[in-house]
């Protein structure tokens, strides 16, 4: 049985990747911060979660051990506060990079060597639309995804030849709670109009759907978008 491991798998993009890759037949290591929807993973046959905090390094080494990890789905990941640029606080800065990037390289550089030395694995990375394209007020989280989105494709010519592929997520907007923290409630539901939003299923059929490929064929990036567009006056500013 393959063995995959999903970061930020309690909500969401994570938890739906969790569900299709169990049924698929992984055994699924998820790793998430809320003790209550992990408990809840743990009820899943071939679901074993994870505490963990991806910025402790000696803490994520120490909680894998040896496990042999065939696929990594890096989707951990923070929306800032939308707003200028200028008037985002330094910290919030740091928090940023540190959780949809830092980490994502830090947690990809413990656990390729291994794929390397078997020659097969699979990584992907939850990347968006907006690191693809400009987006007012939206500064930080566009250069995060950008340099994830740049980490993967140029990660993908390092590792072609050892086995290893790479695929970028590139999603337009997704009906999850990401935004739940940094915006209101009525700004949030009128971003979601029916048929202009994708949802956490759609990506994790796609996930399973690349994962499942020919191992000869390498997917490095995949856009799935809604159908249906917003109303550009209806868009964040």
């Amino acid at each position: 049985m393959k063995t995959a491991l999903v970061t930020g798998a309690t909500s969401g993009v994570g938890r739906a990747i969790v569900e299709a890759l169990r049924e698929q037949g992984y055994q699924v290591l998820a790793q998430g911060r809320n003790p209550e929807a992990l408990e809840a993973l743990a009820q899943h046959e071939n679901v074993t979660p994870l505490a963990l905090e991806l910025s402790d390094p000696e803490g994520v080494r120490t909680a894998l051990g040896t496990a042999r990890i065939d696929v990594l789905v890096c989707n951990a990941g923070i929306m800032p506060t939308p707003g200028p640029f200028p008037e985002i606080d330094p910290a919030e800065i740091a928090r940023a990079i540190e959780v949809n990037i830092t980490s994502q390289l830090t947690l990809t550089r413990l656990l390729v060597p291994g794929m390397c030395a078997r020659g097969h694995g699979h990584i992907v990375f939850t990347g968006s639309i907006s690191g693809h394209a400009p987006y007012a007020g939206m500064a930080l989280y566009c250069a995060t995804k950008a340099a994830l989105g740049g980490f993967a494709q140029a990660l993908r010519l390092d590792l072609a030849d050892r086995g290893v592929r790479v695929t970028e997520i590139v999603a337009g907007r997704i009906e999850t709670a990401l935004y739940r923290d940094v915006l209101p409630e009525e700004t949030r539901a009128g971003m979601y109009r029916p048929g202009t939003t994708l949802f956490p299923e759609d990506v994790a059929r796609m996930v399973a759907t690349v994962l499942d490929l020919p191992a000869h064929v390498d997917v490095s990036r995949f856009d799935i978008v809604p159908a249906r567009l917003t109303p550009l006056k209806e868009t964040m500013k």
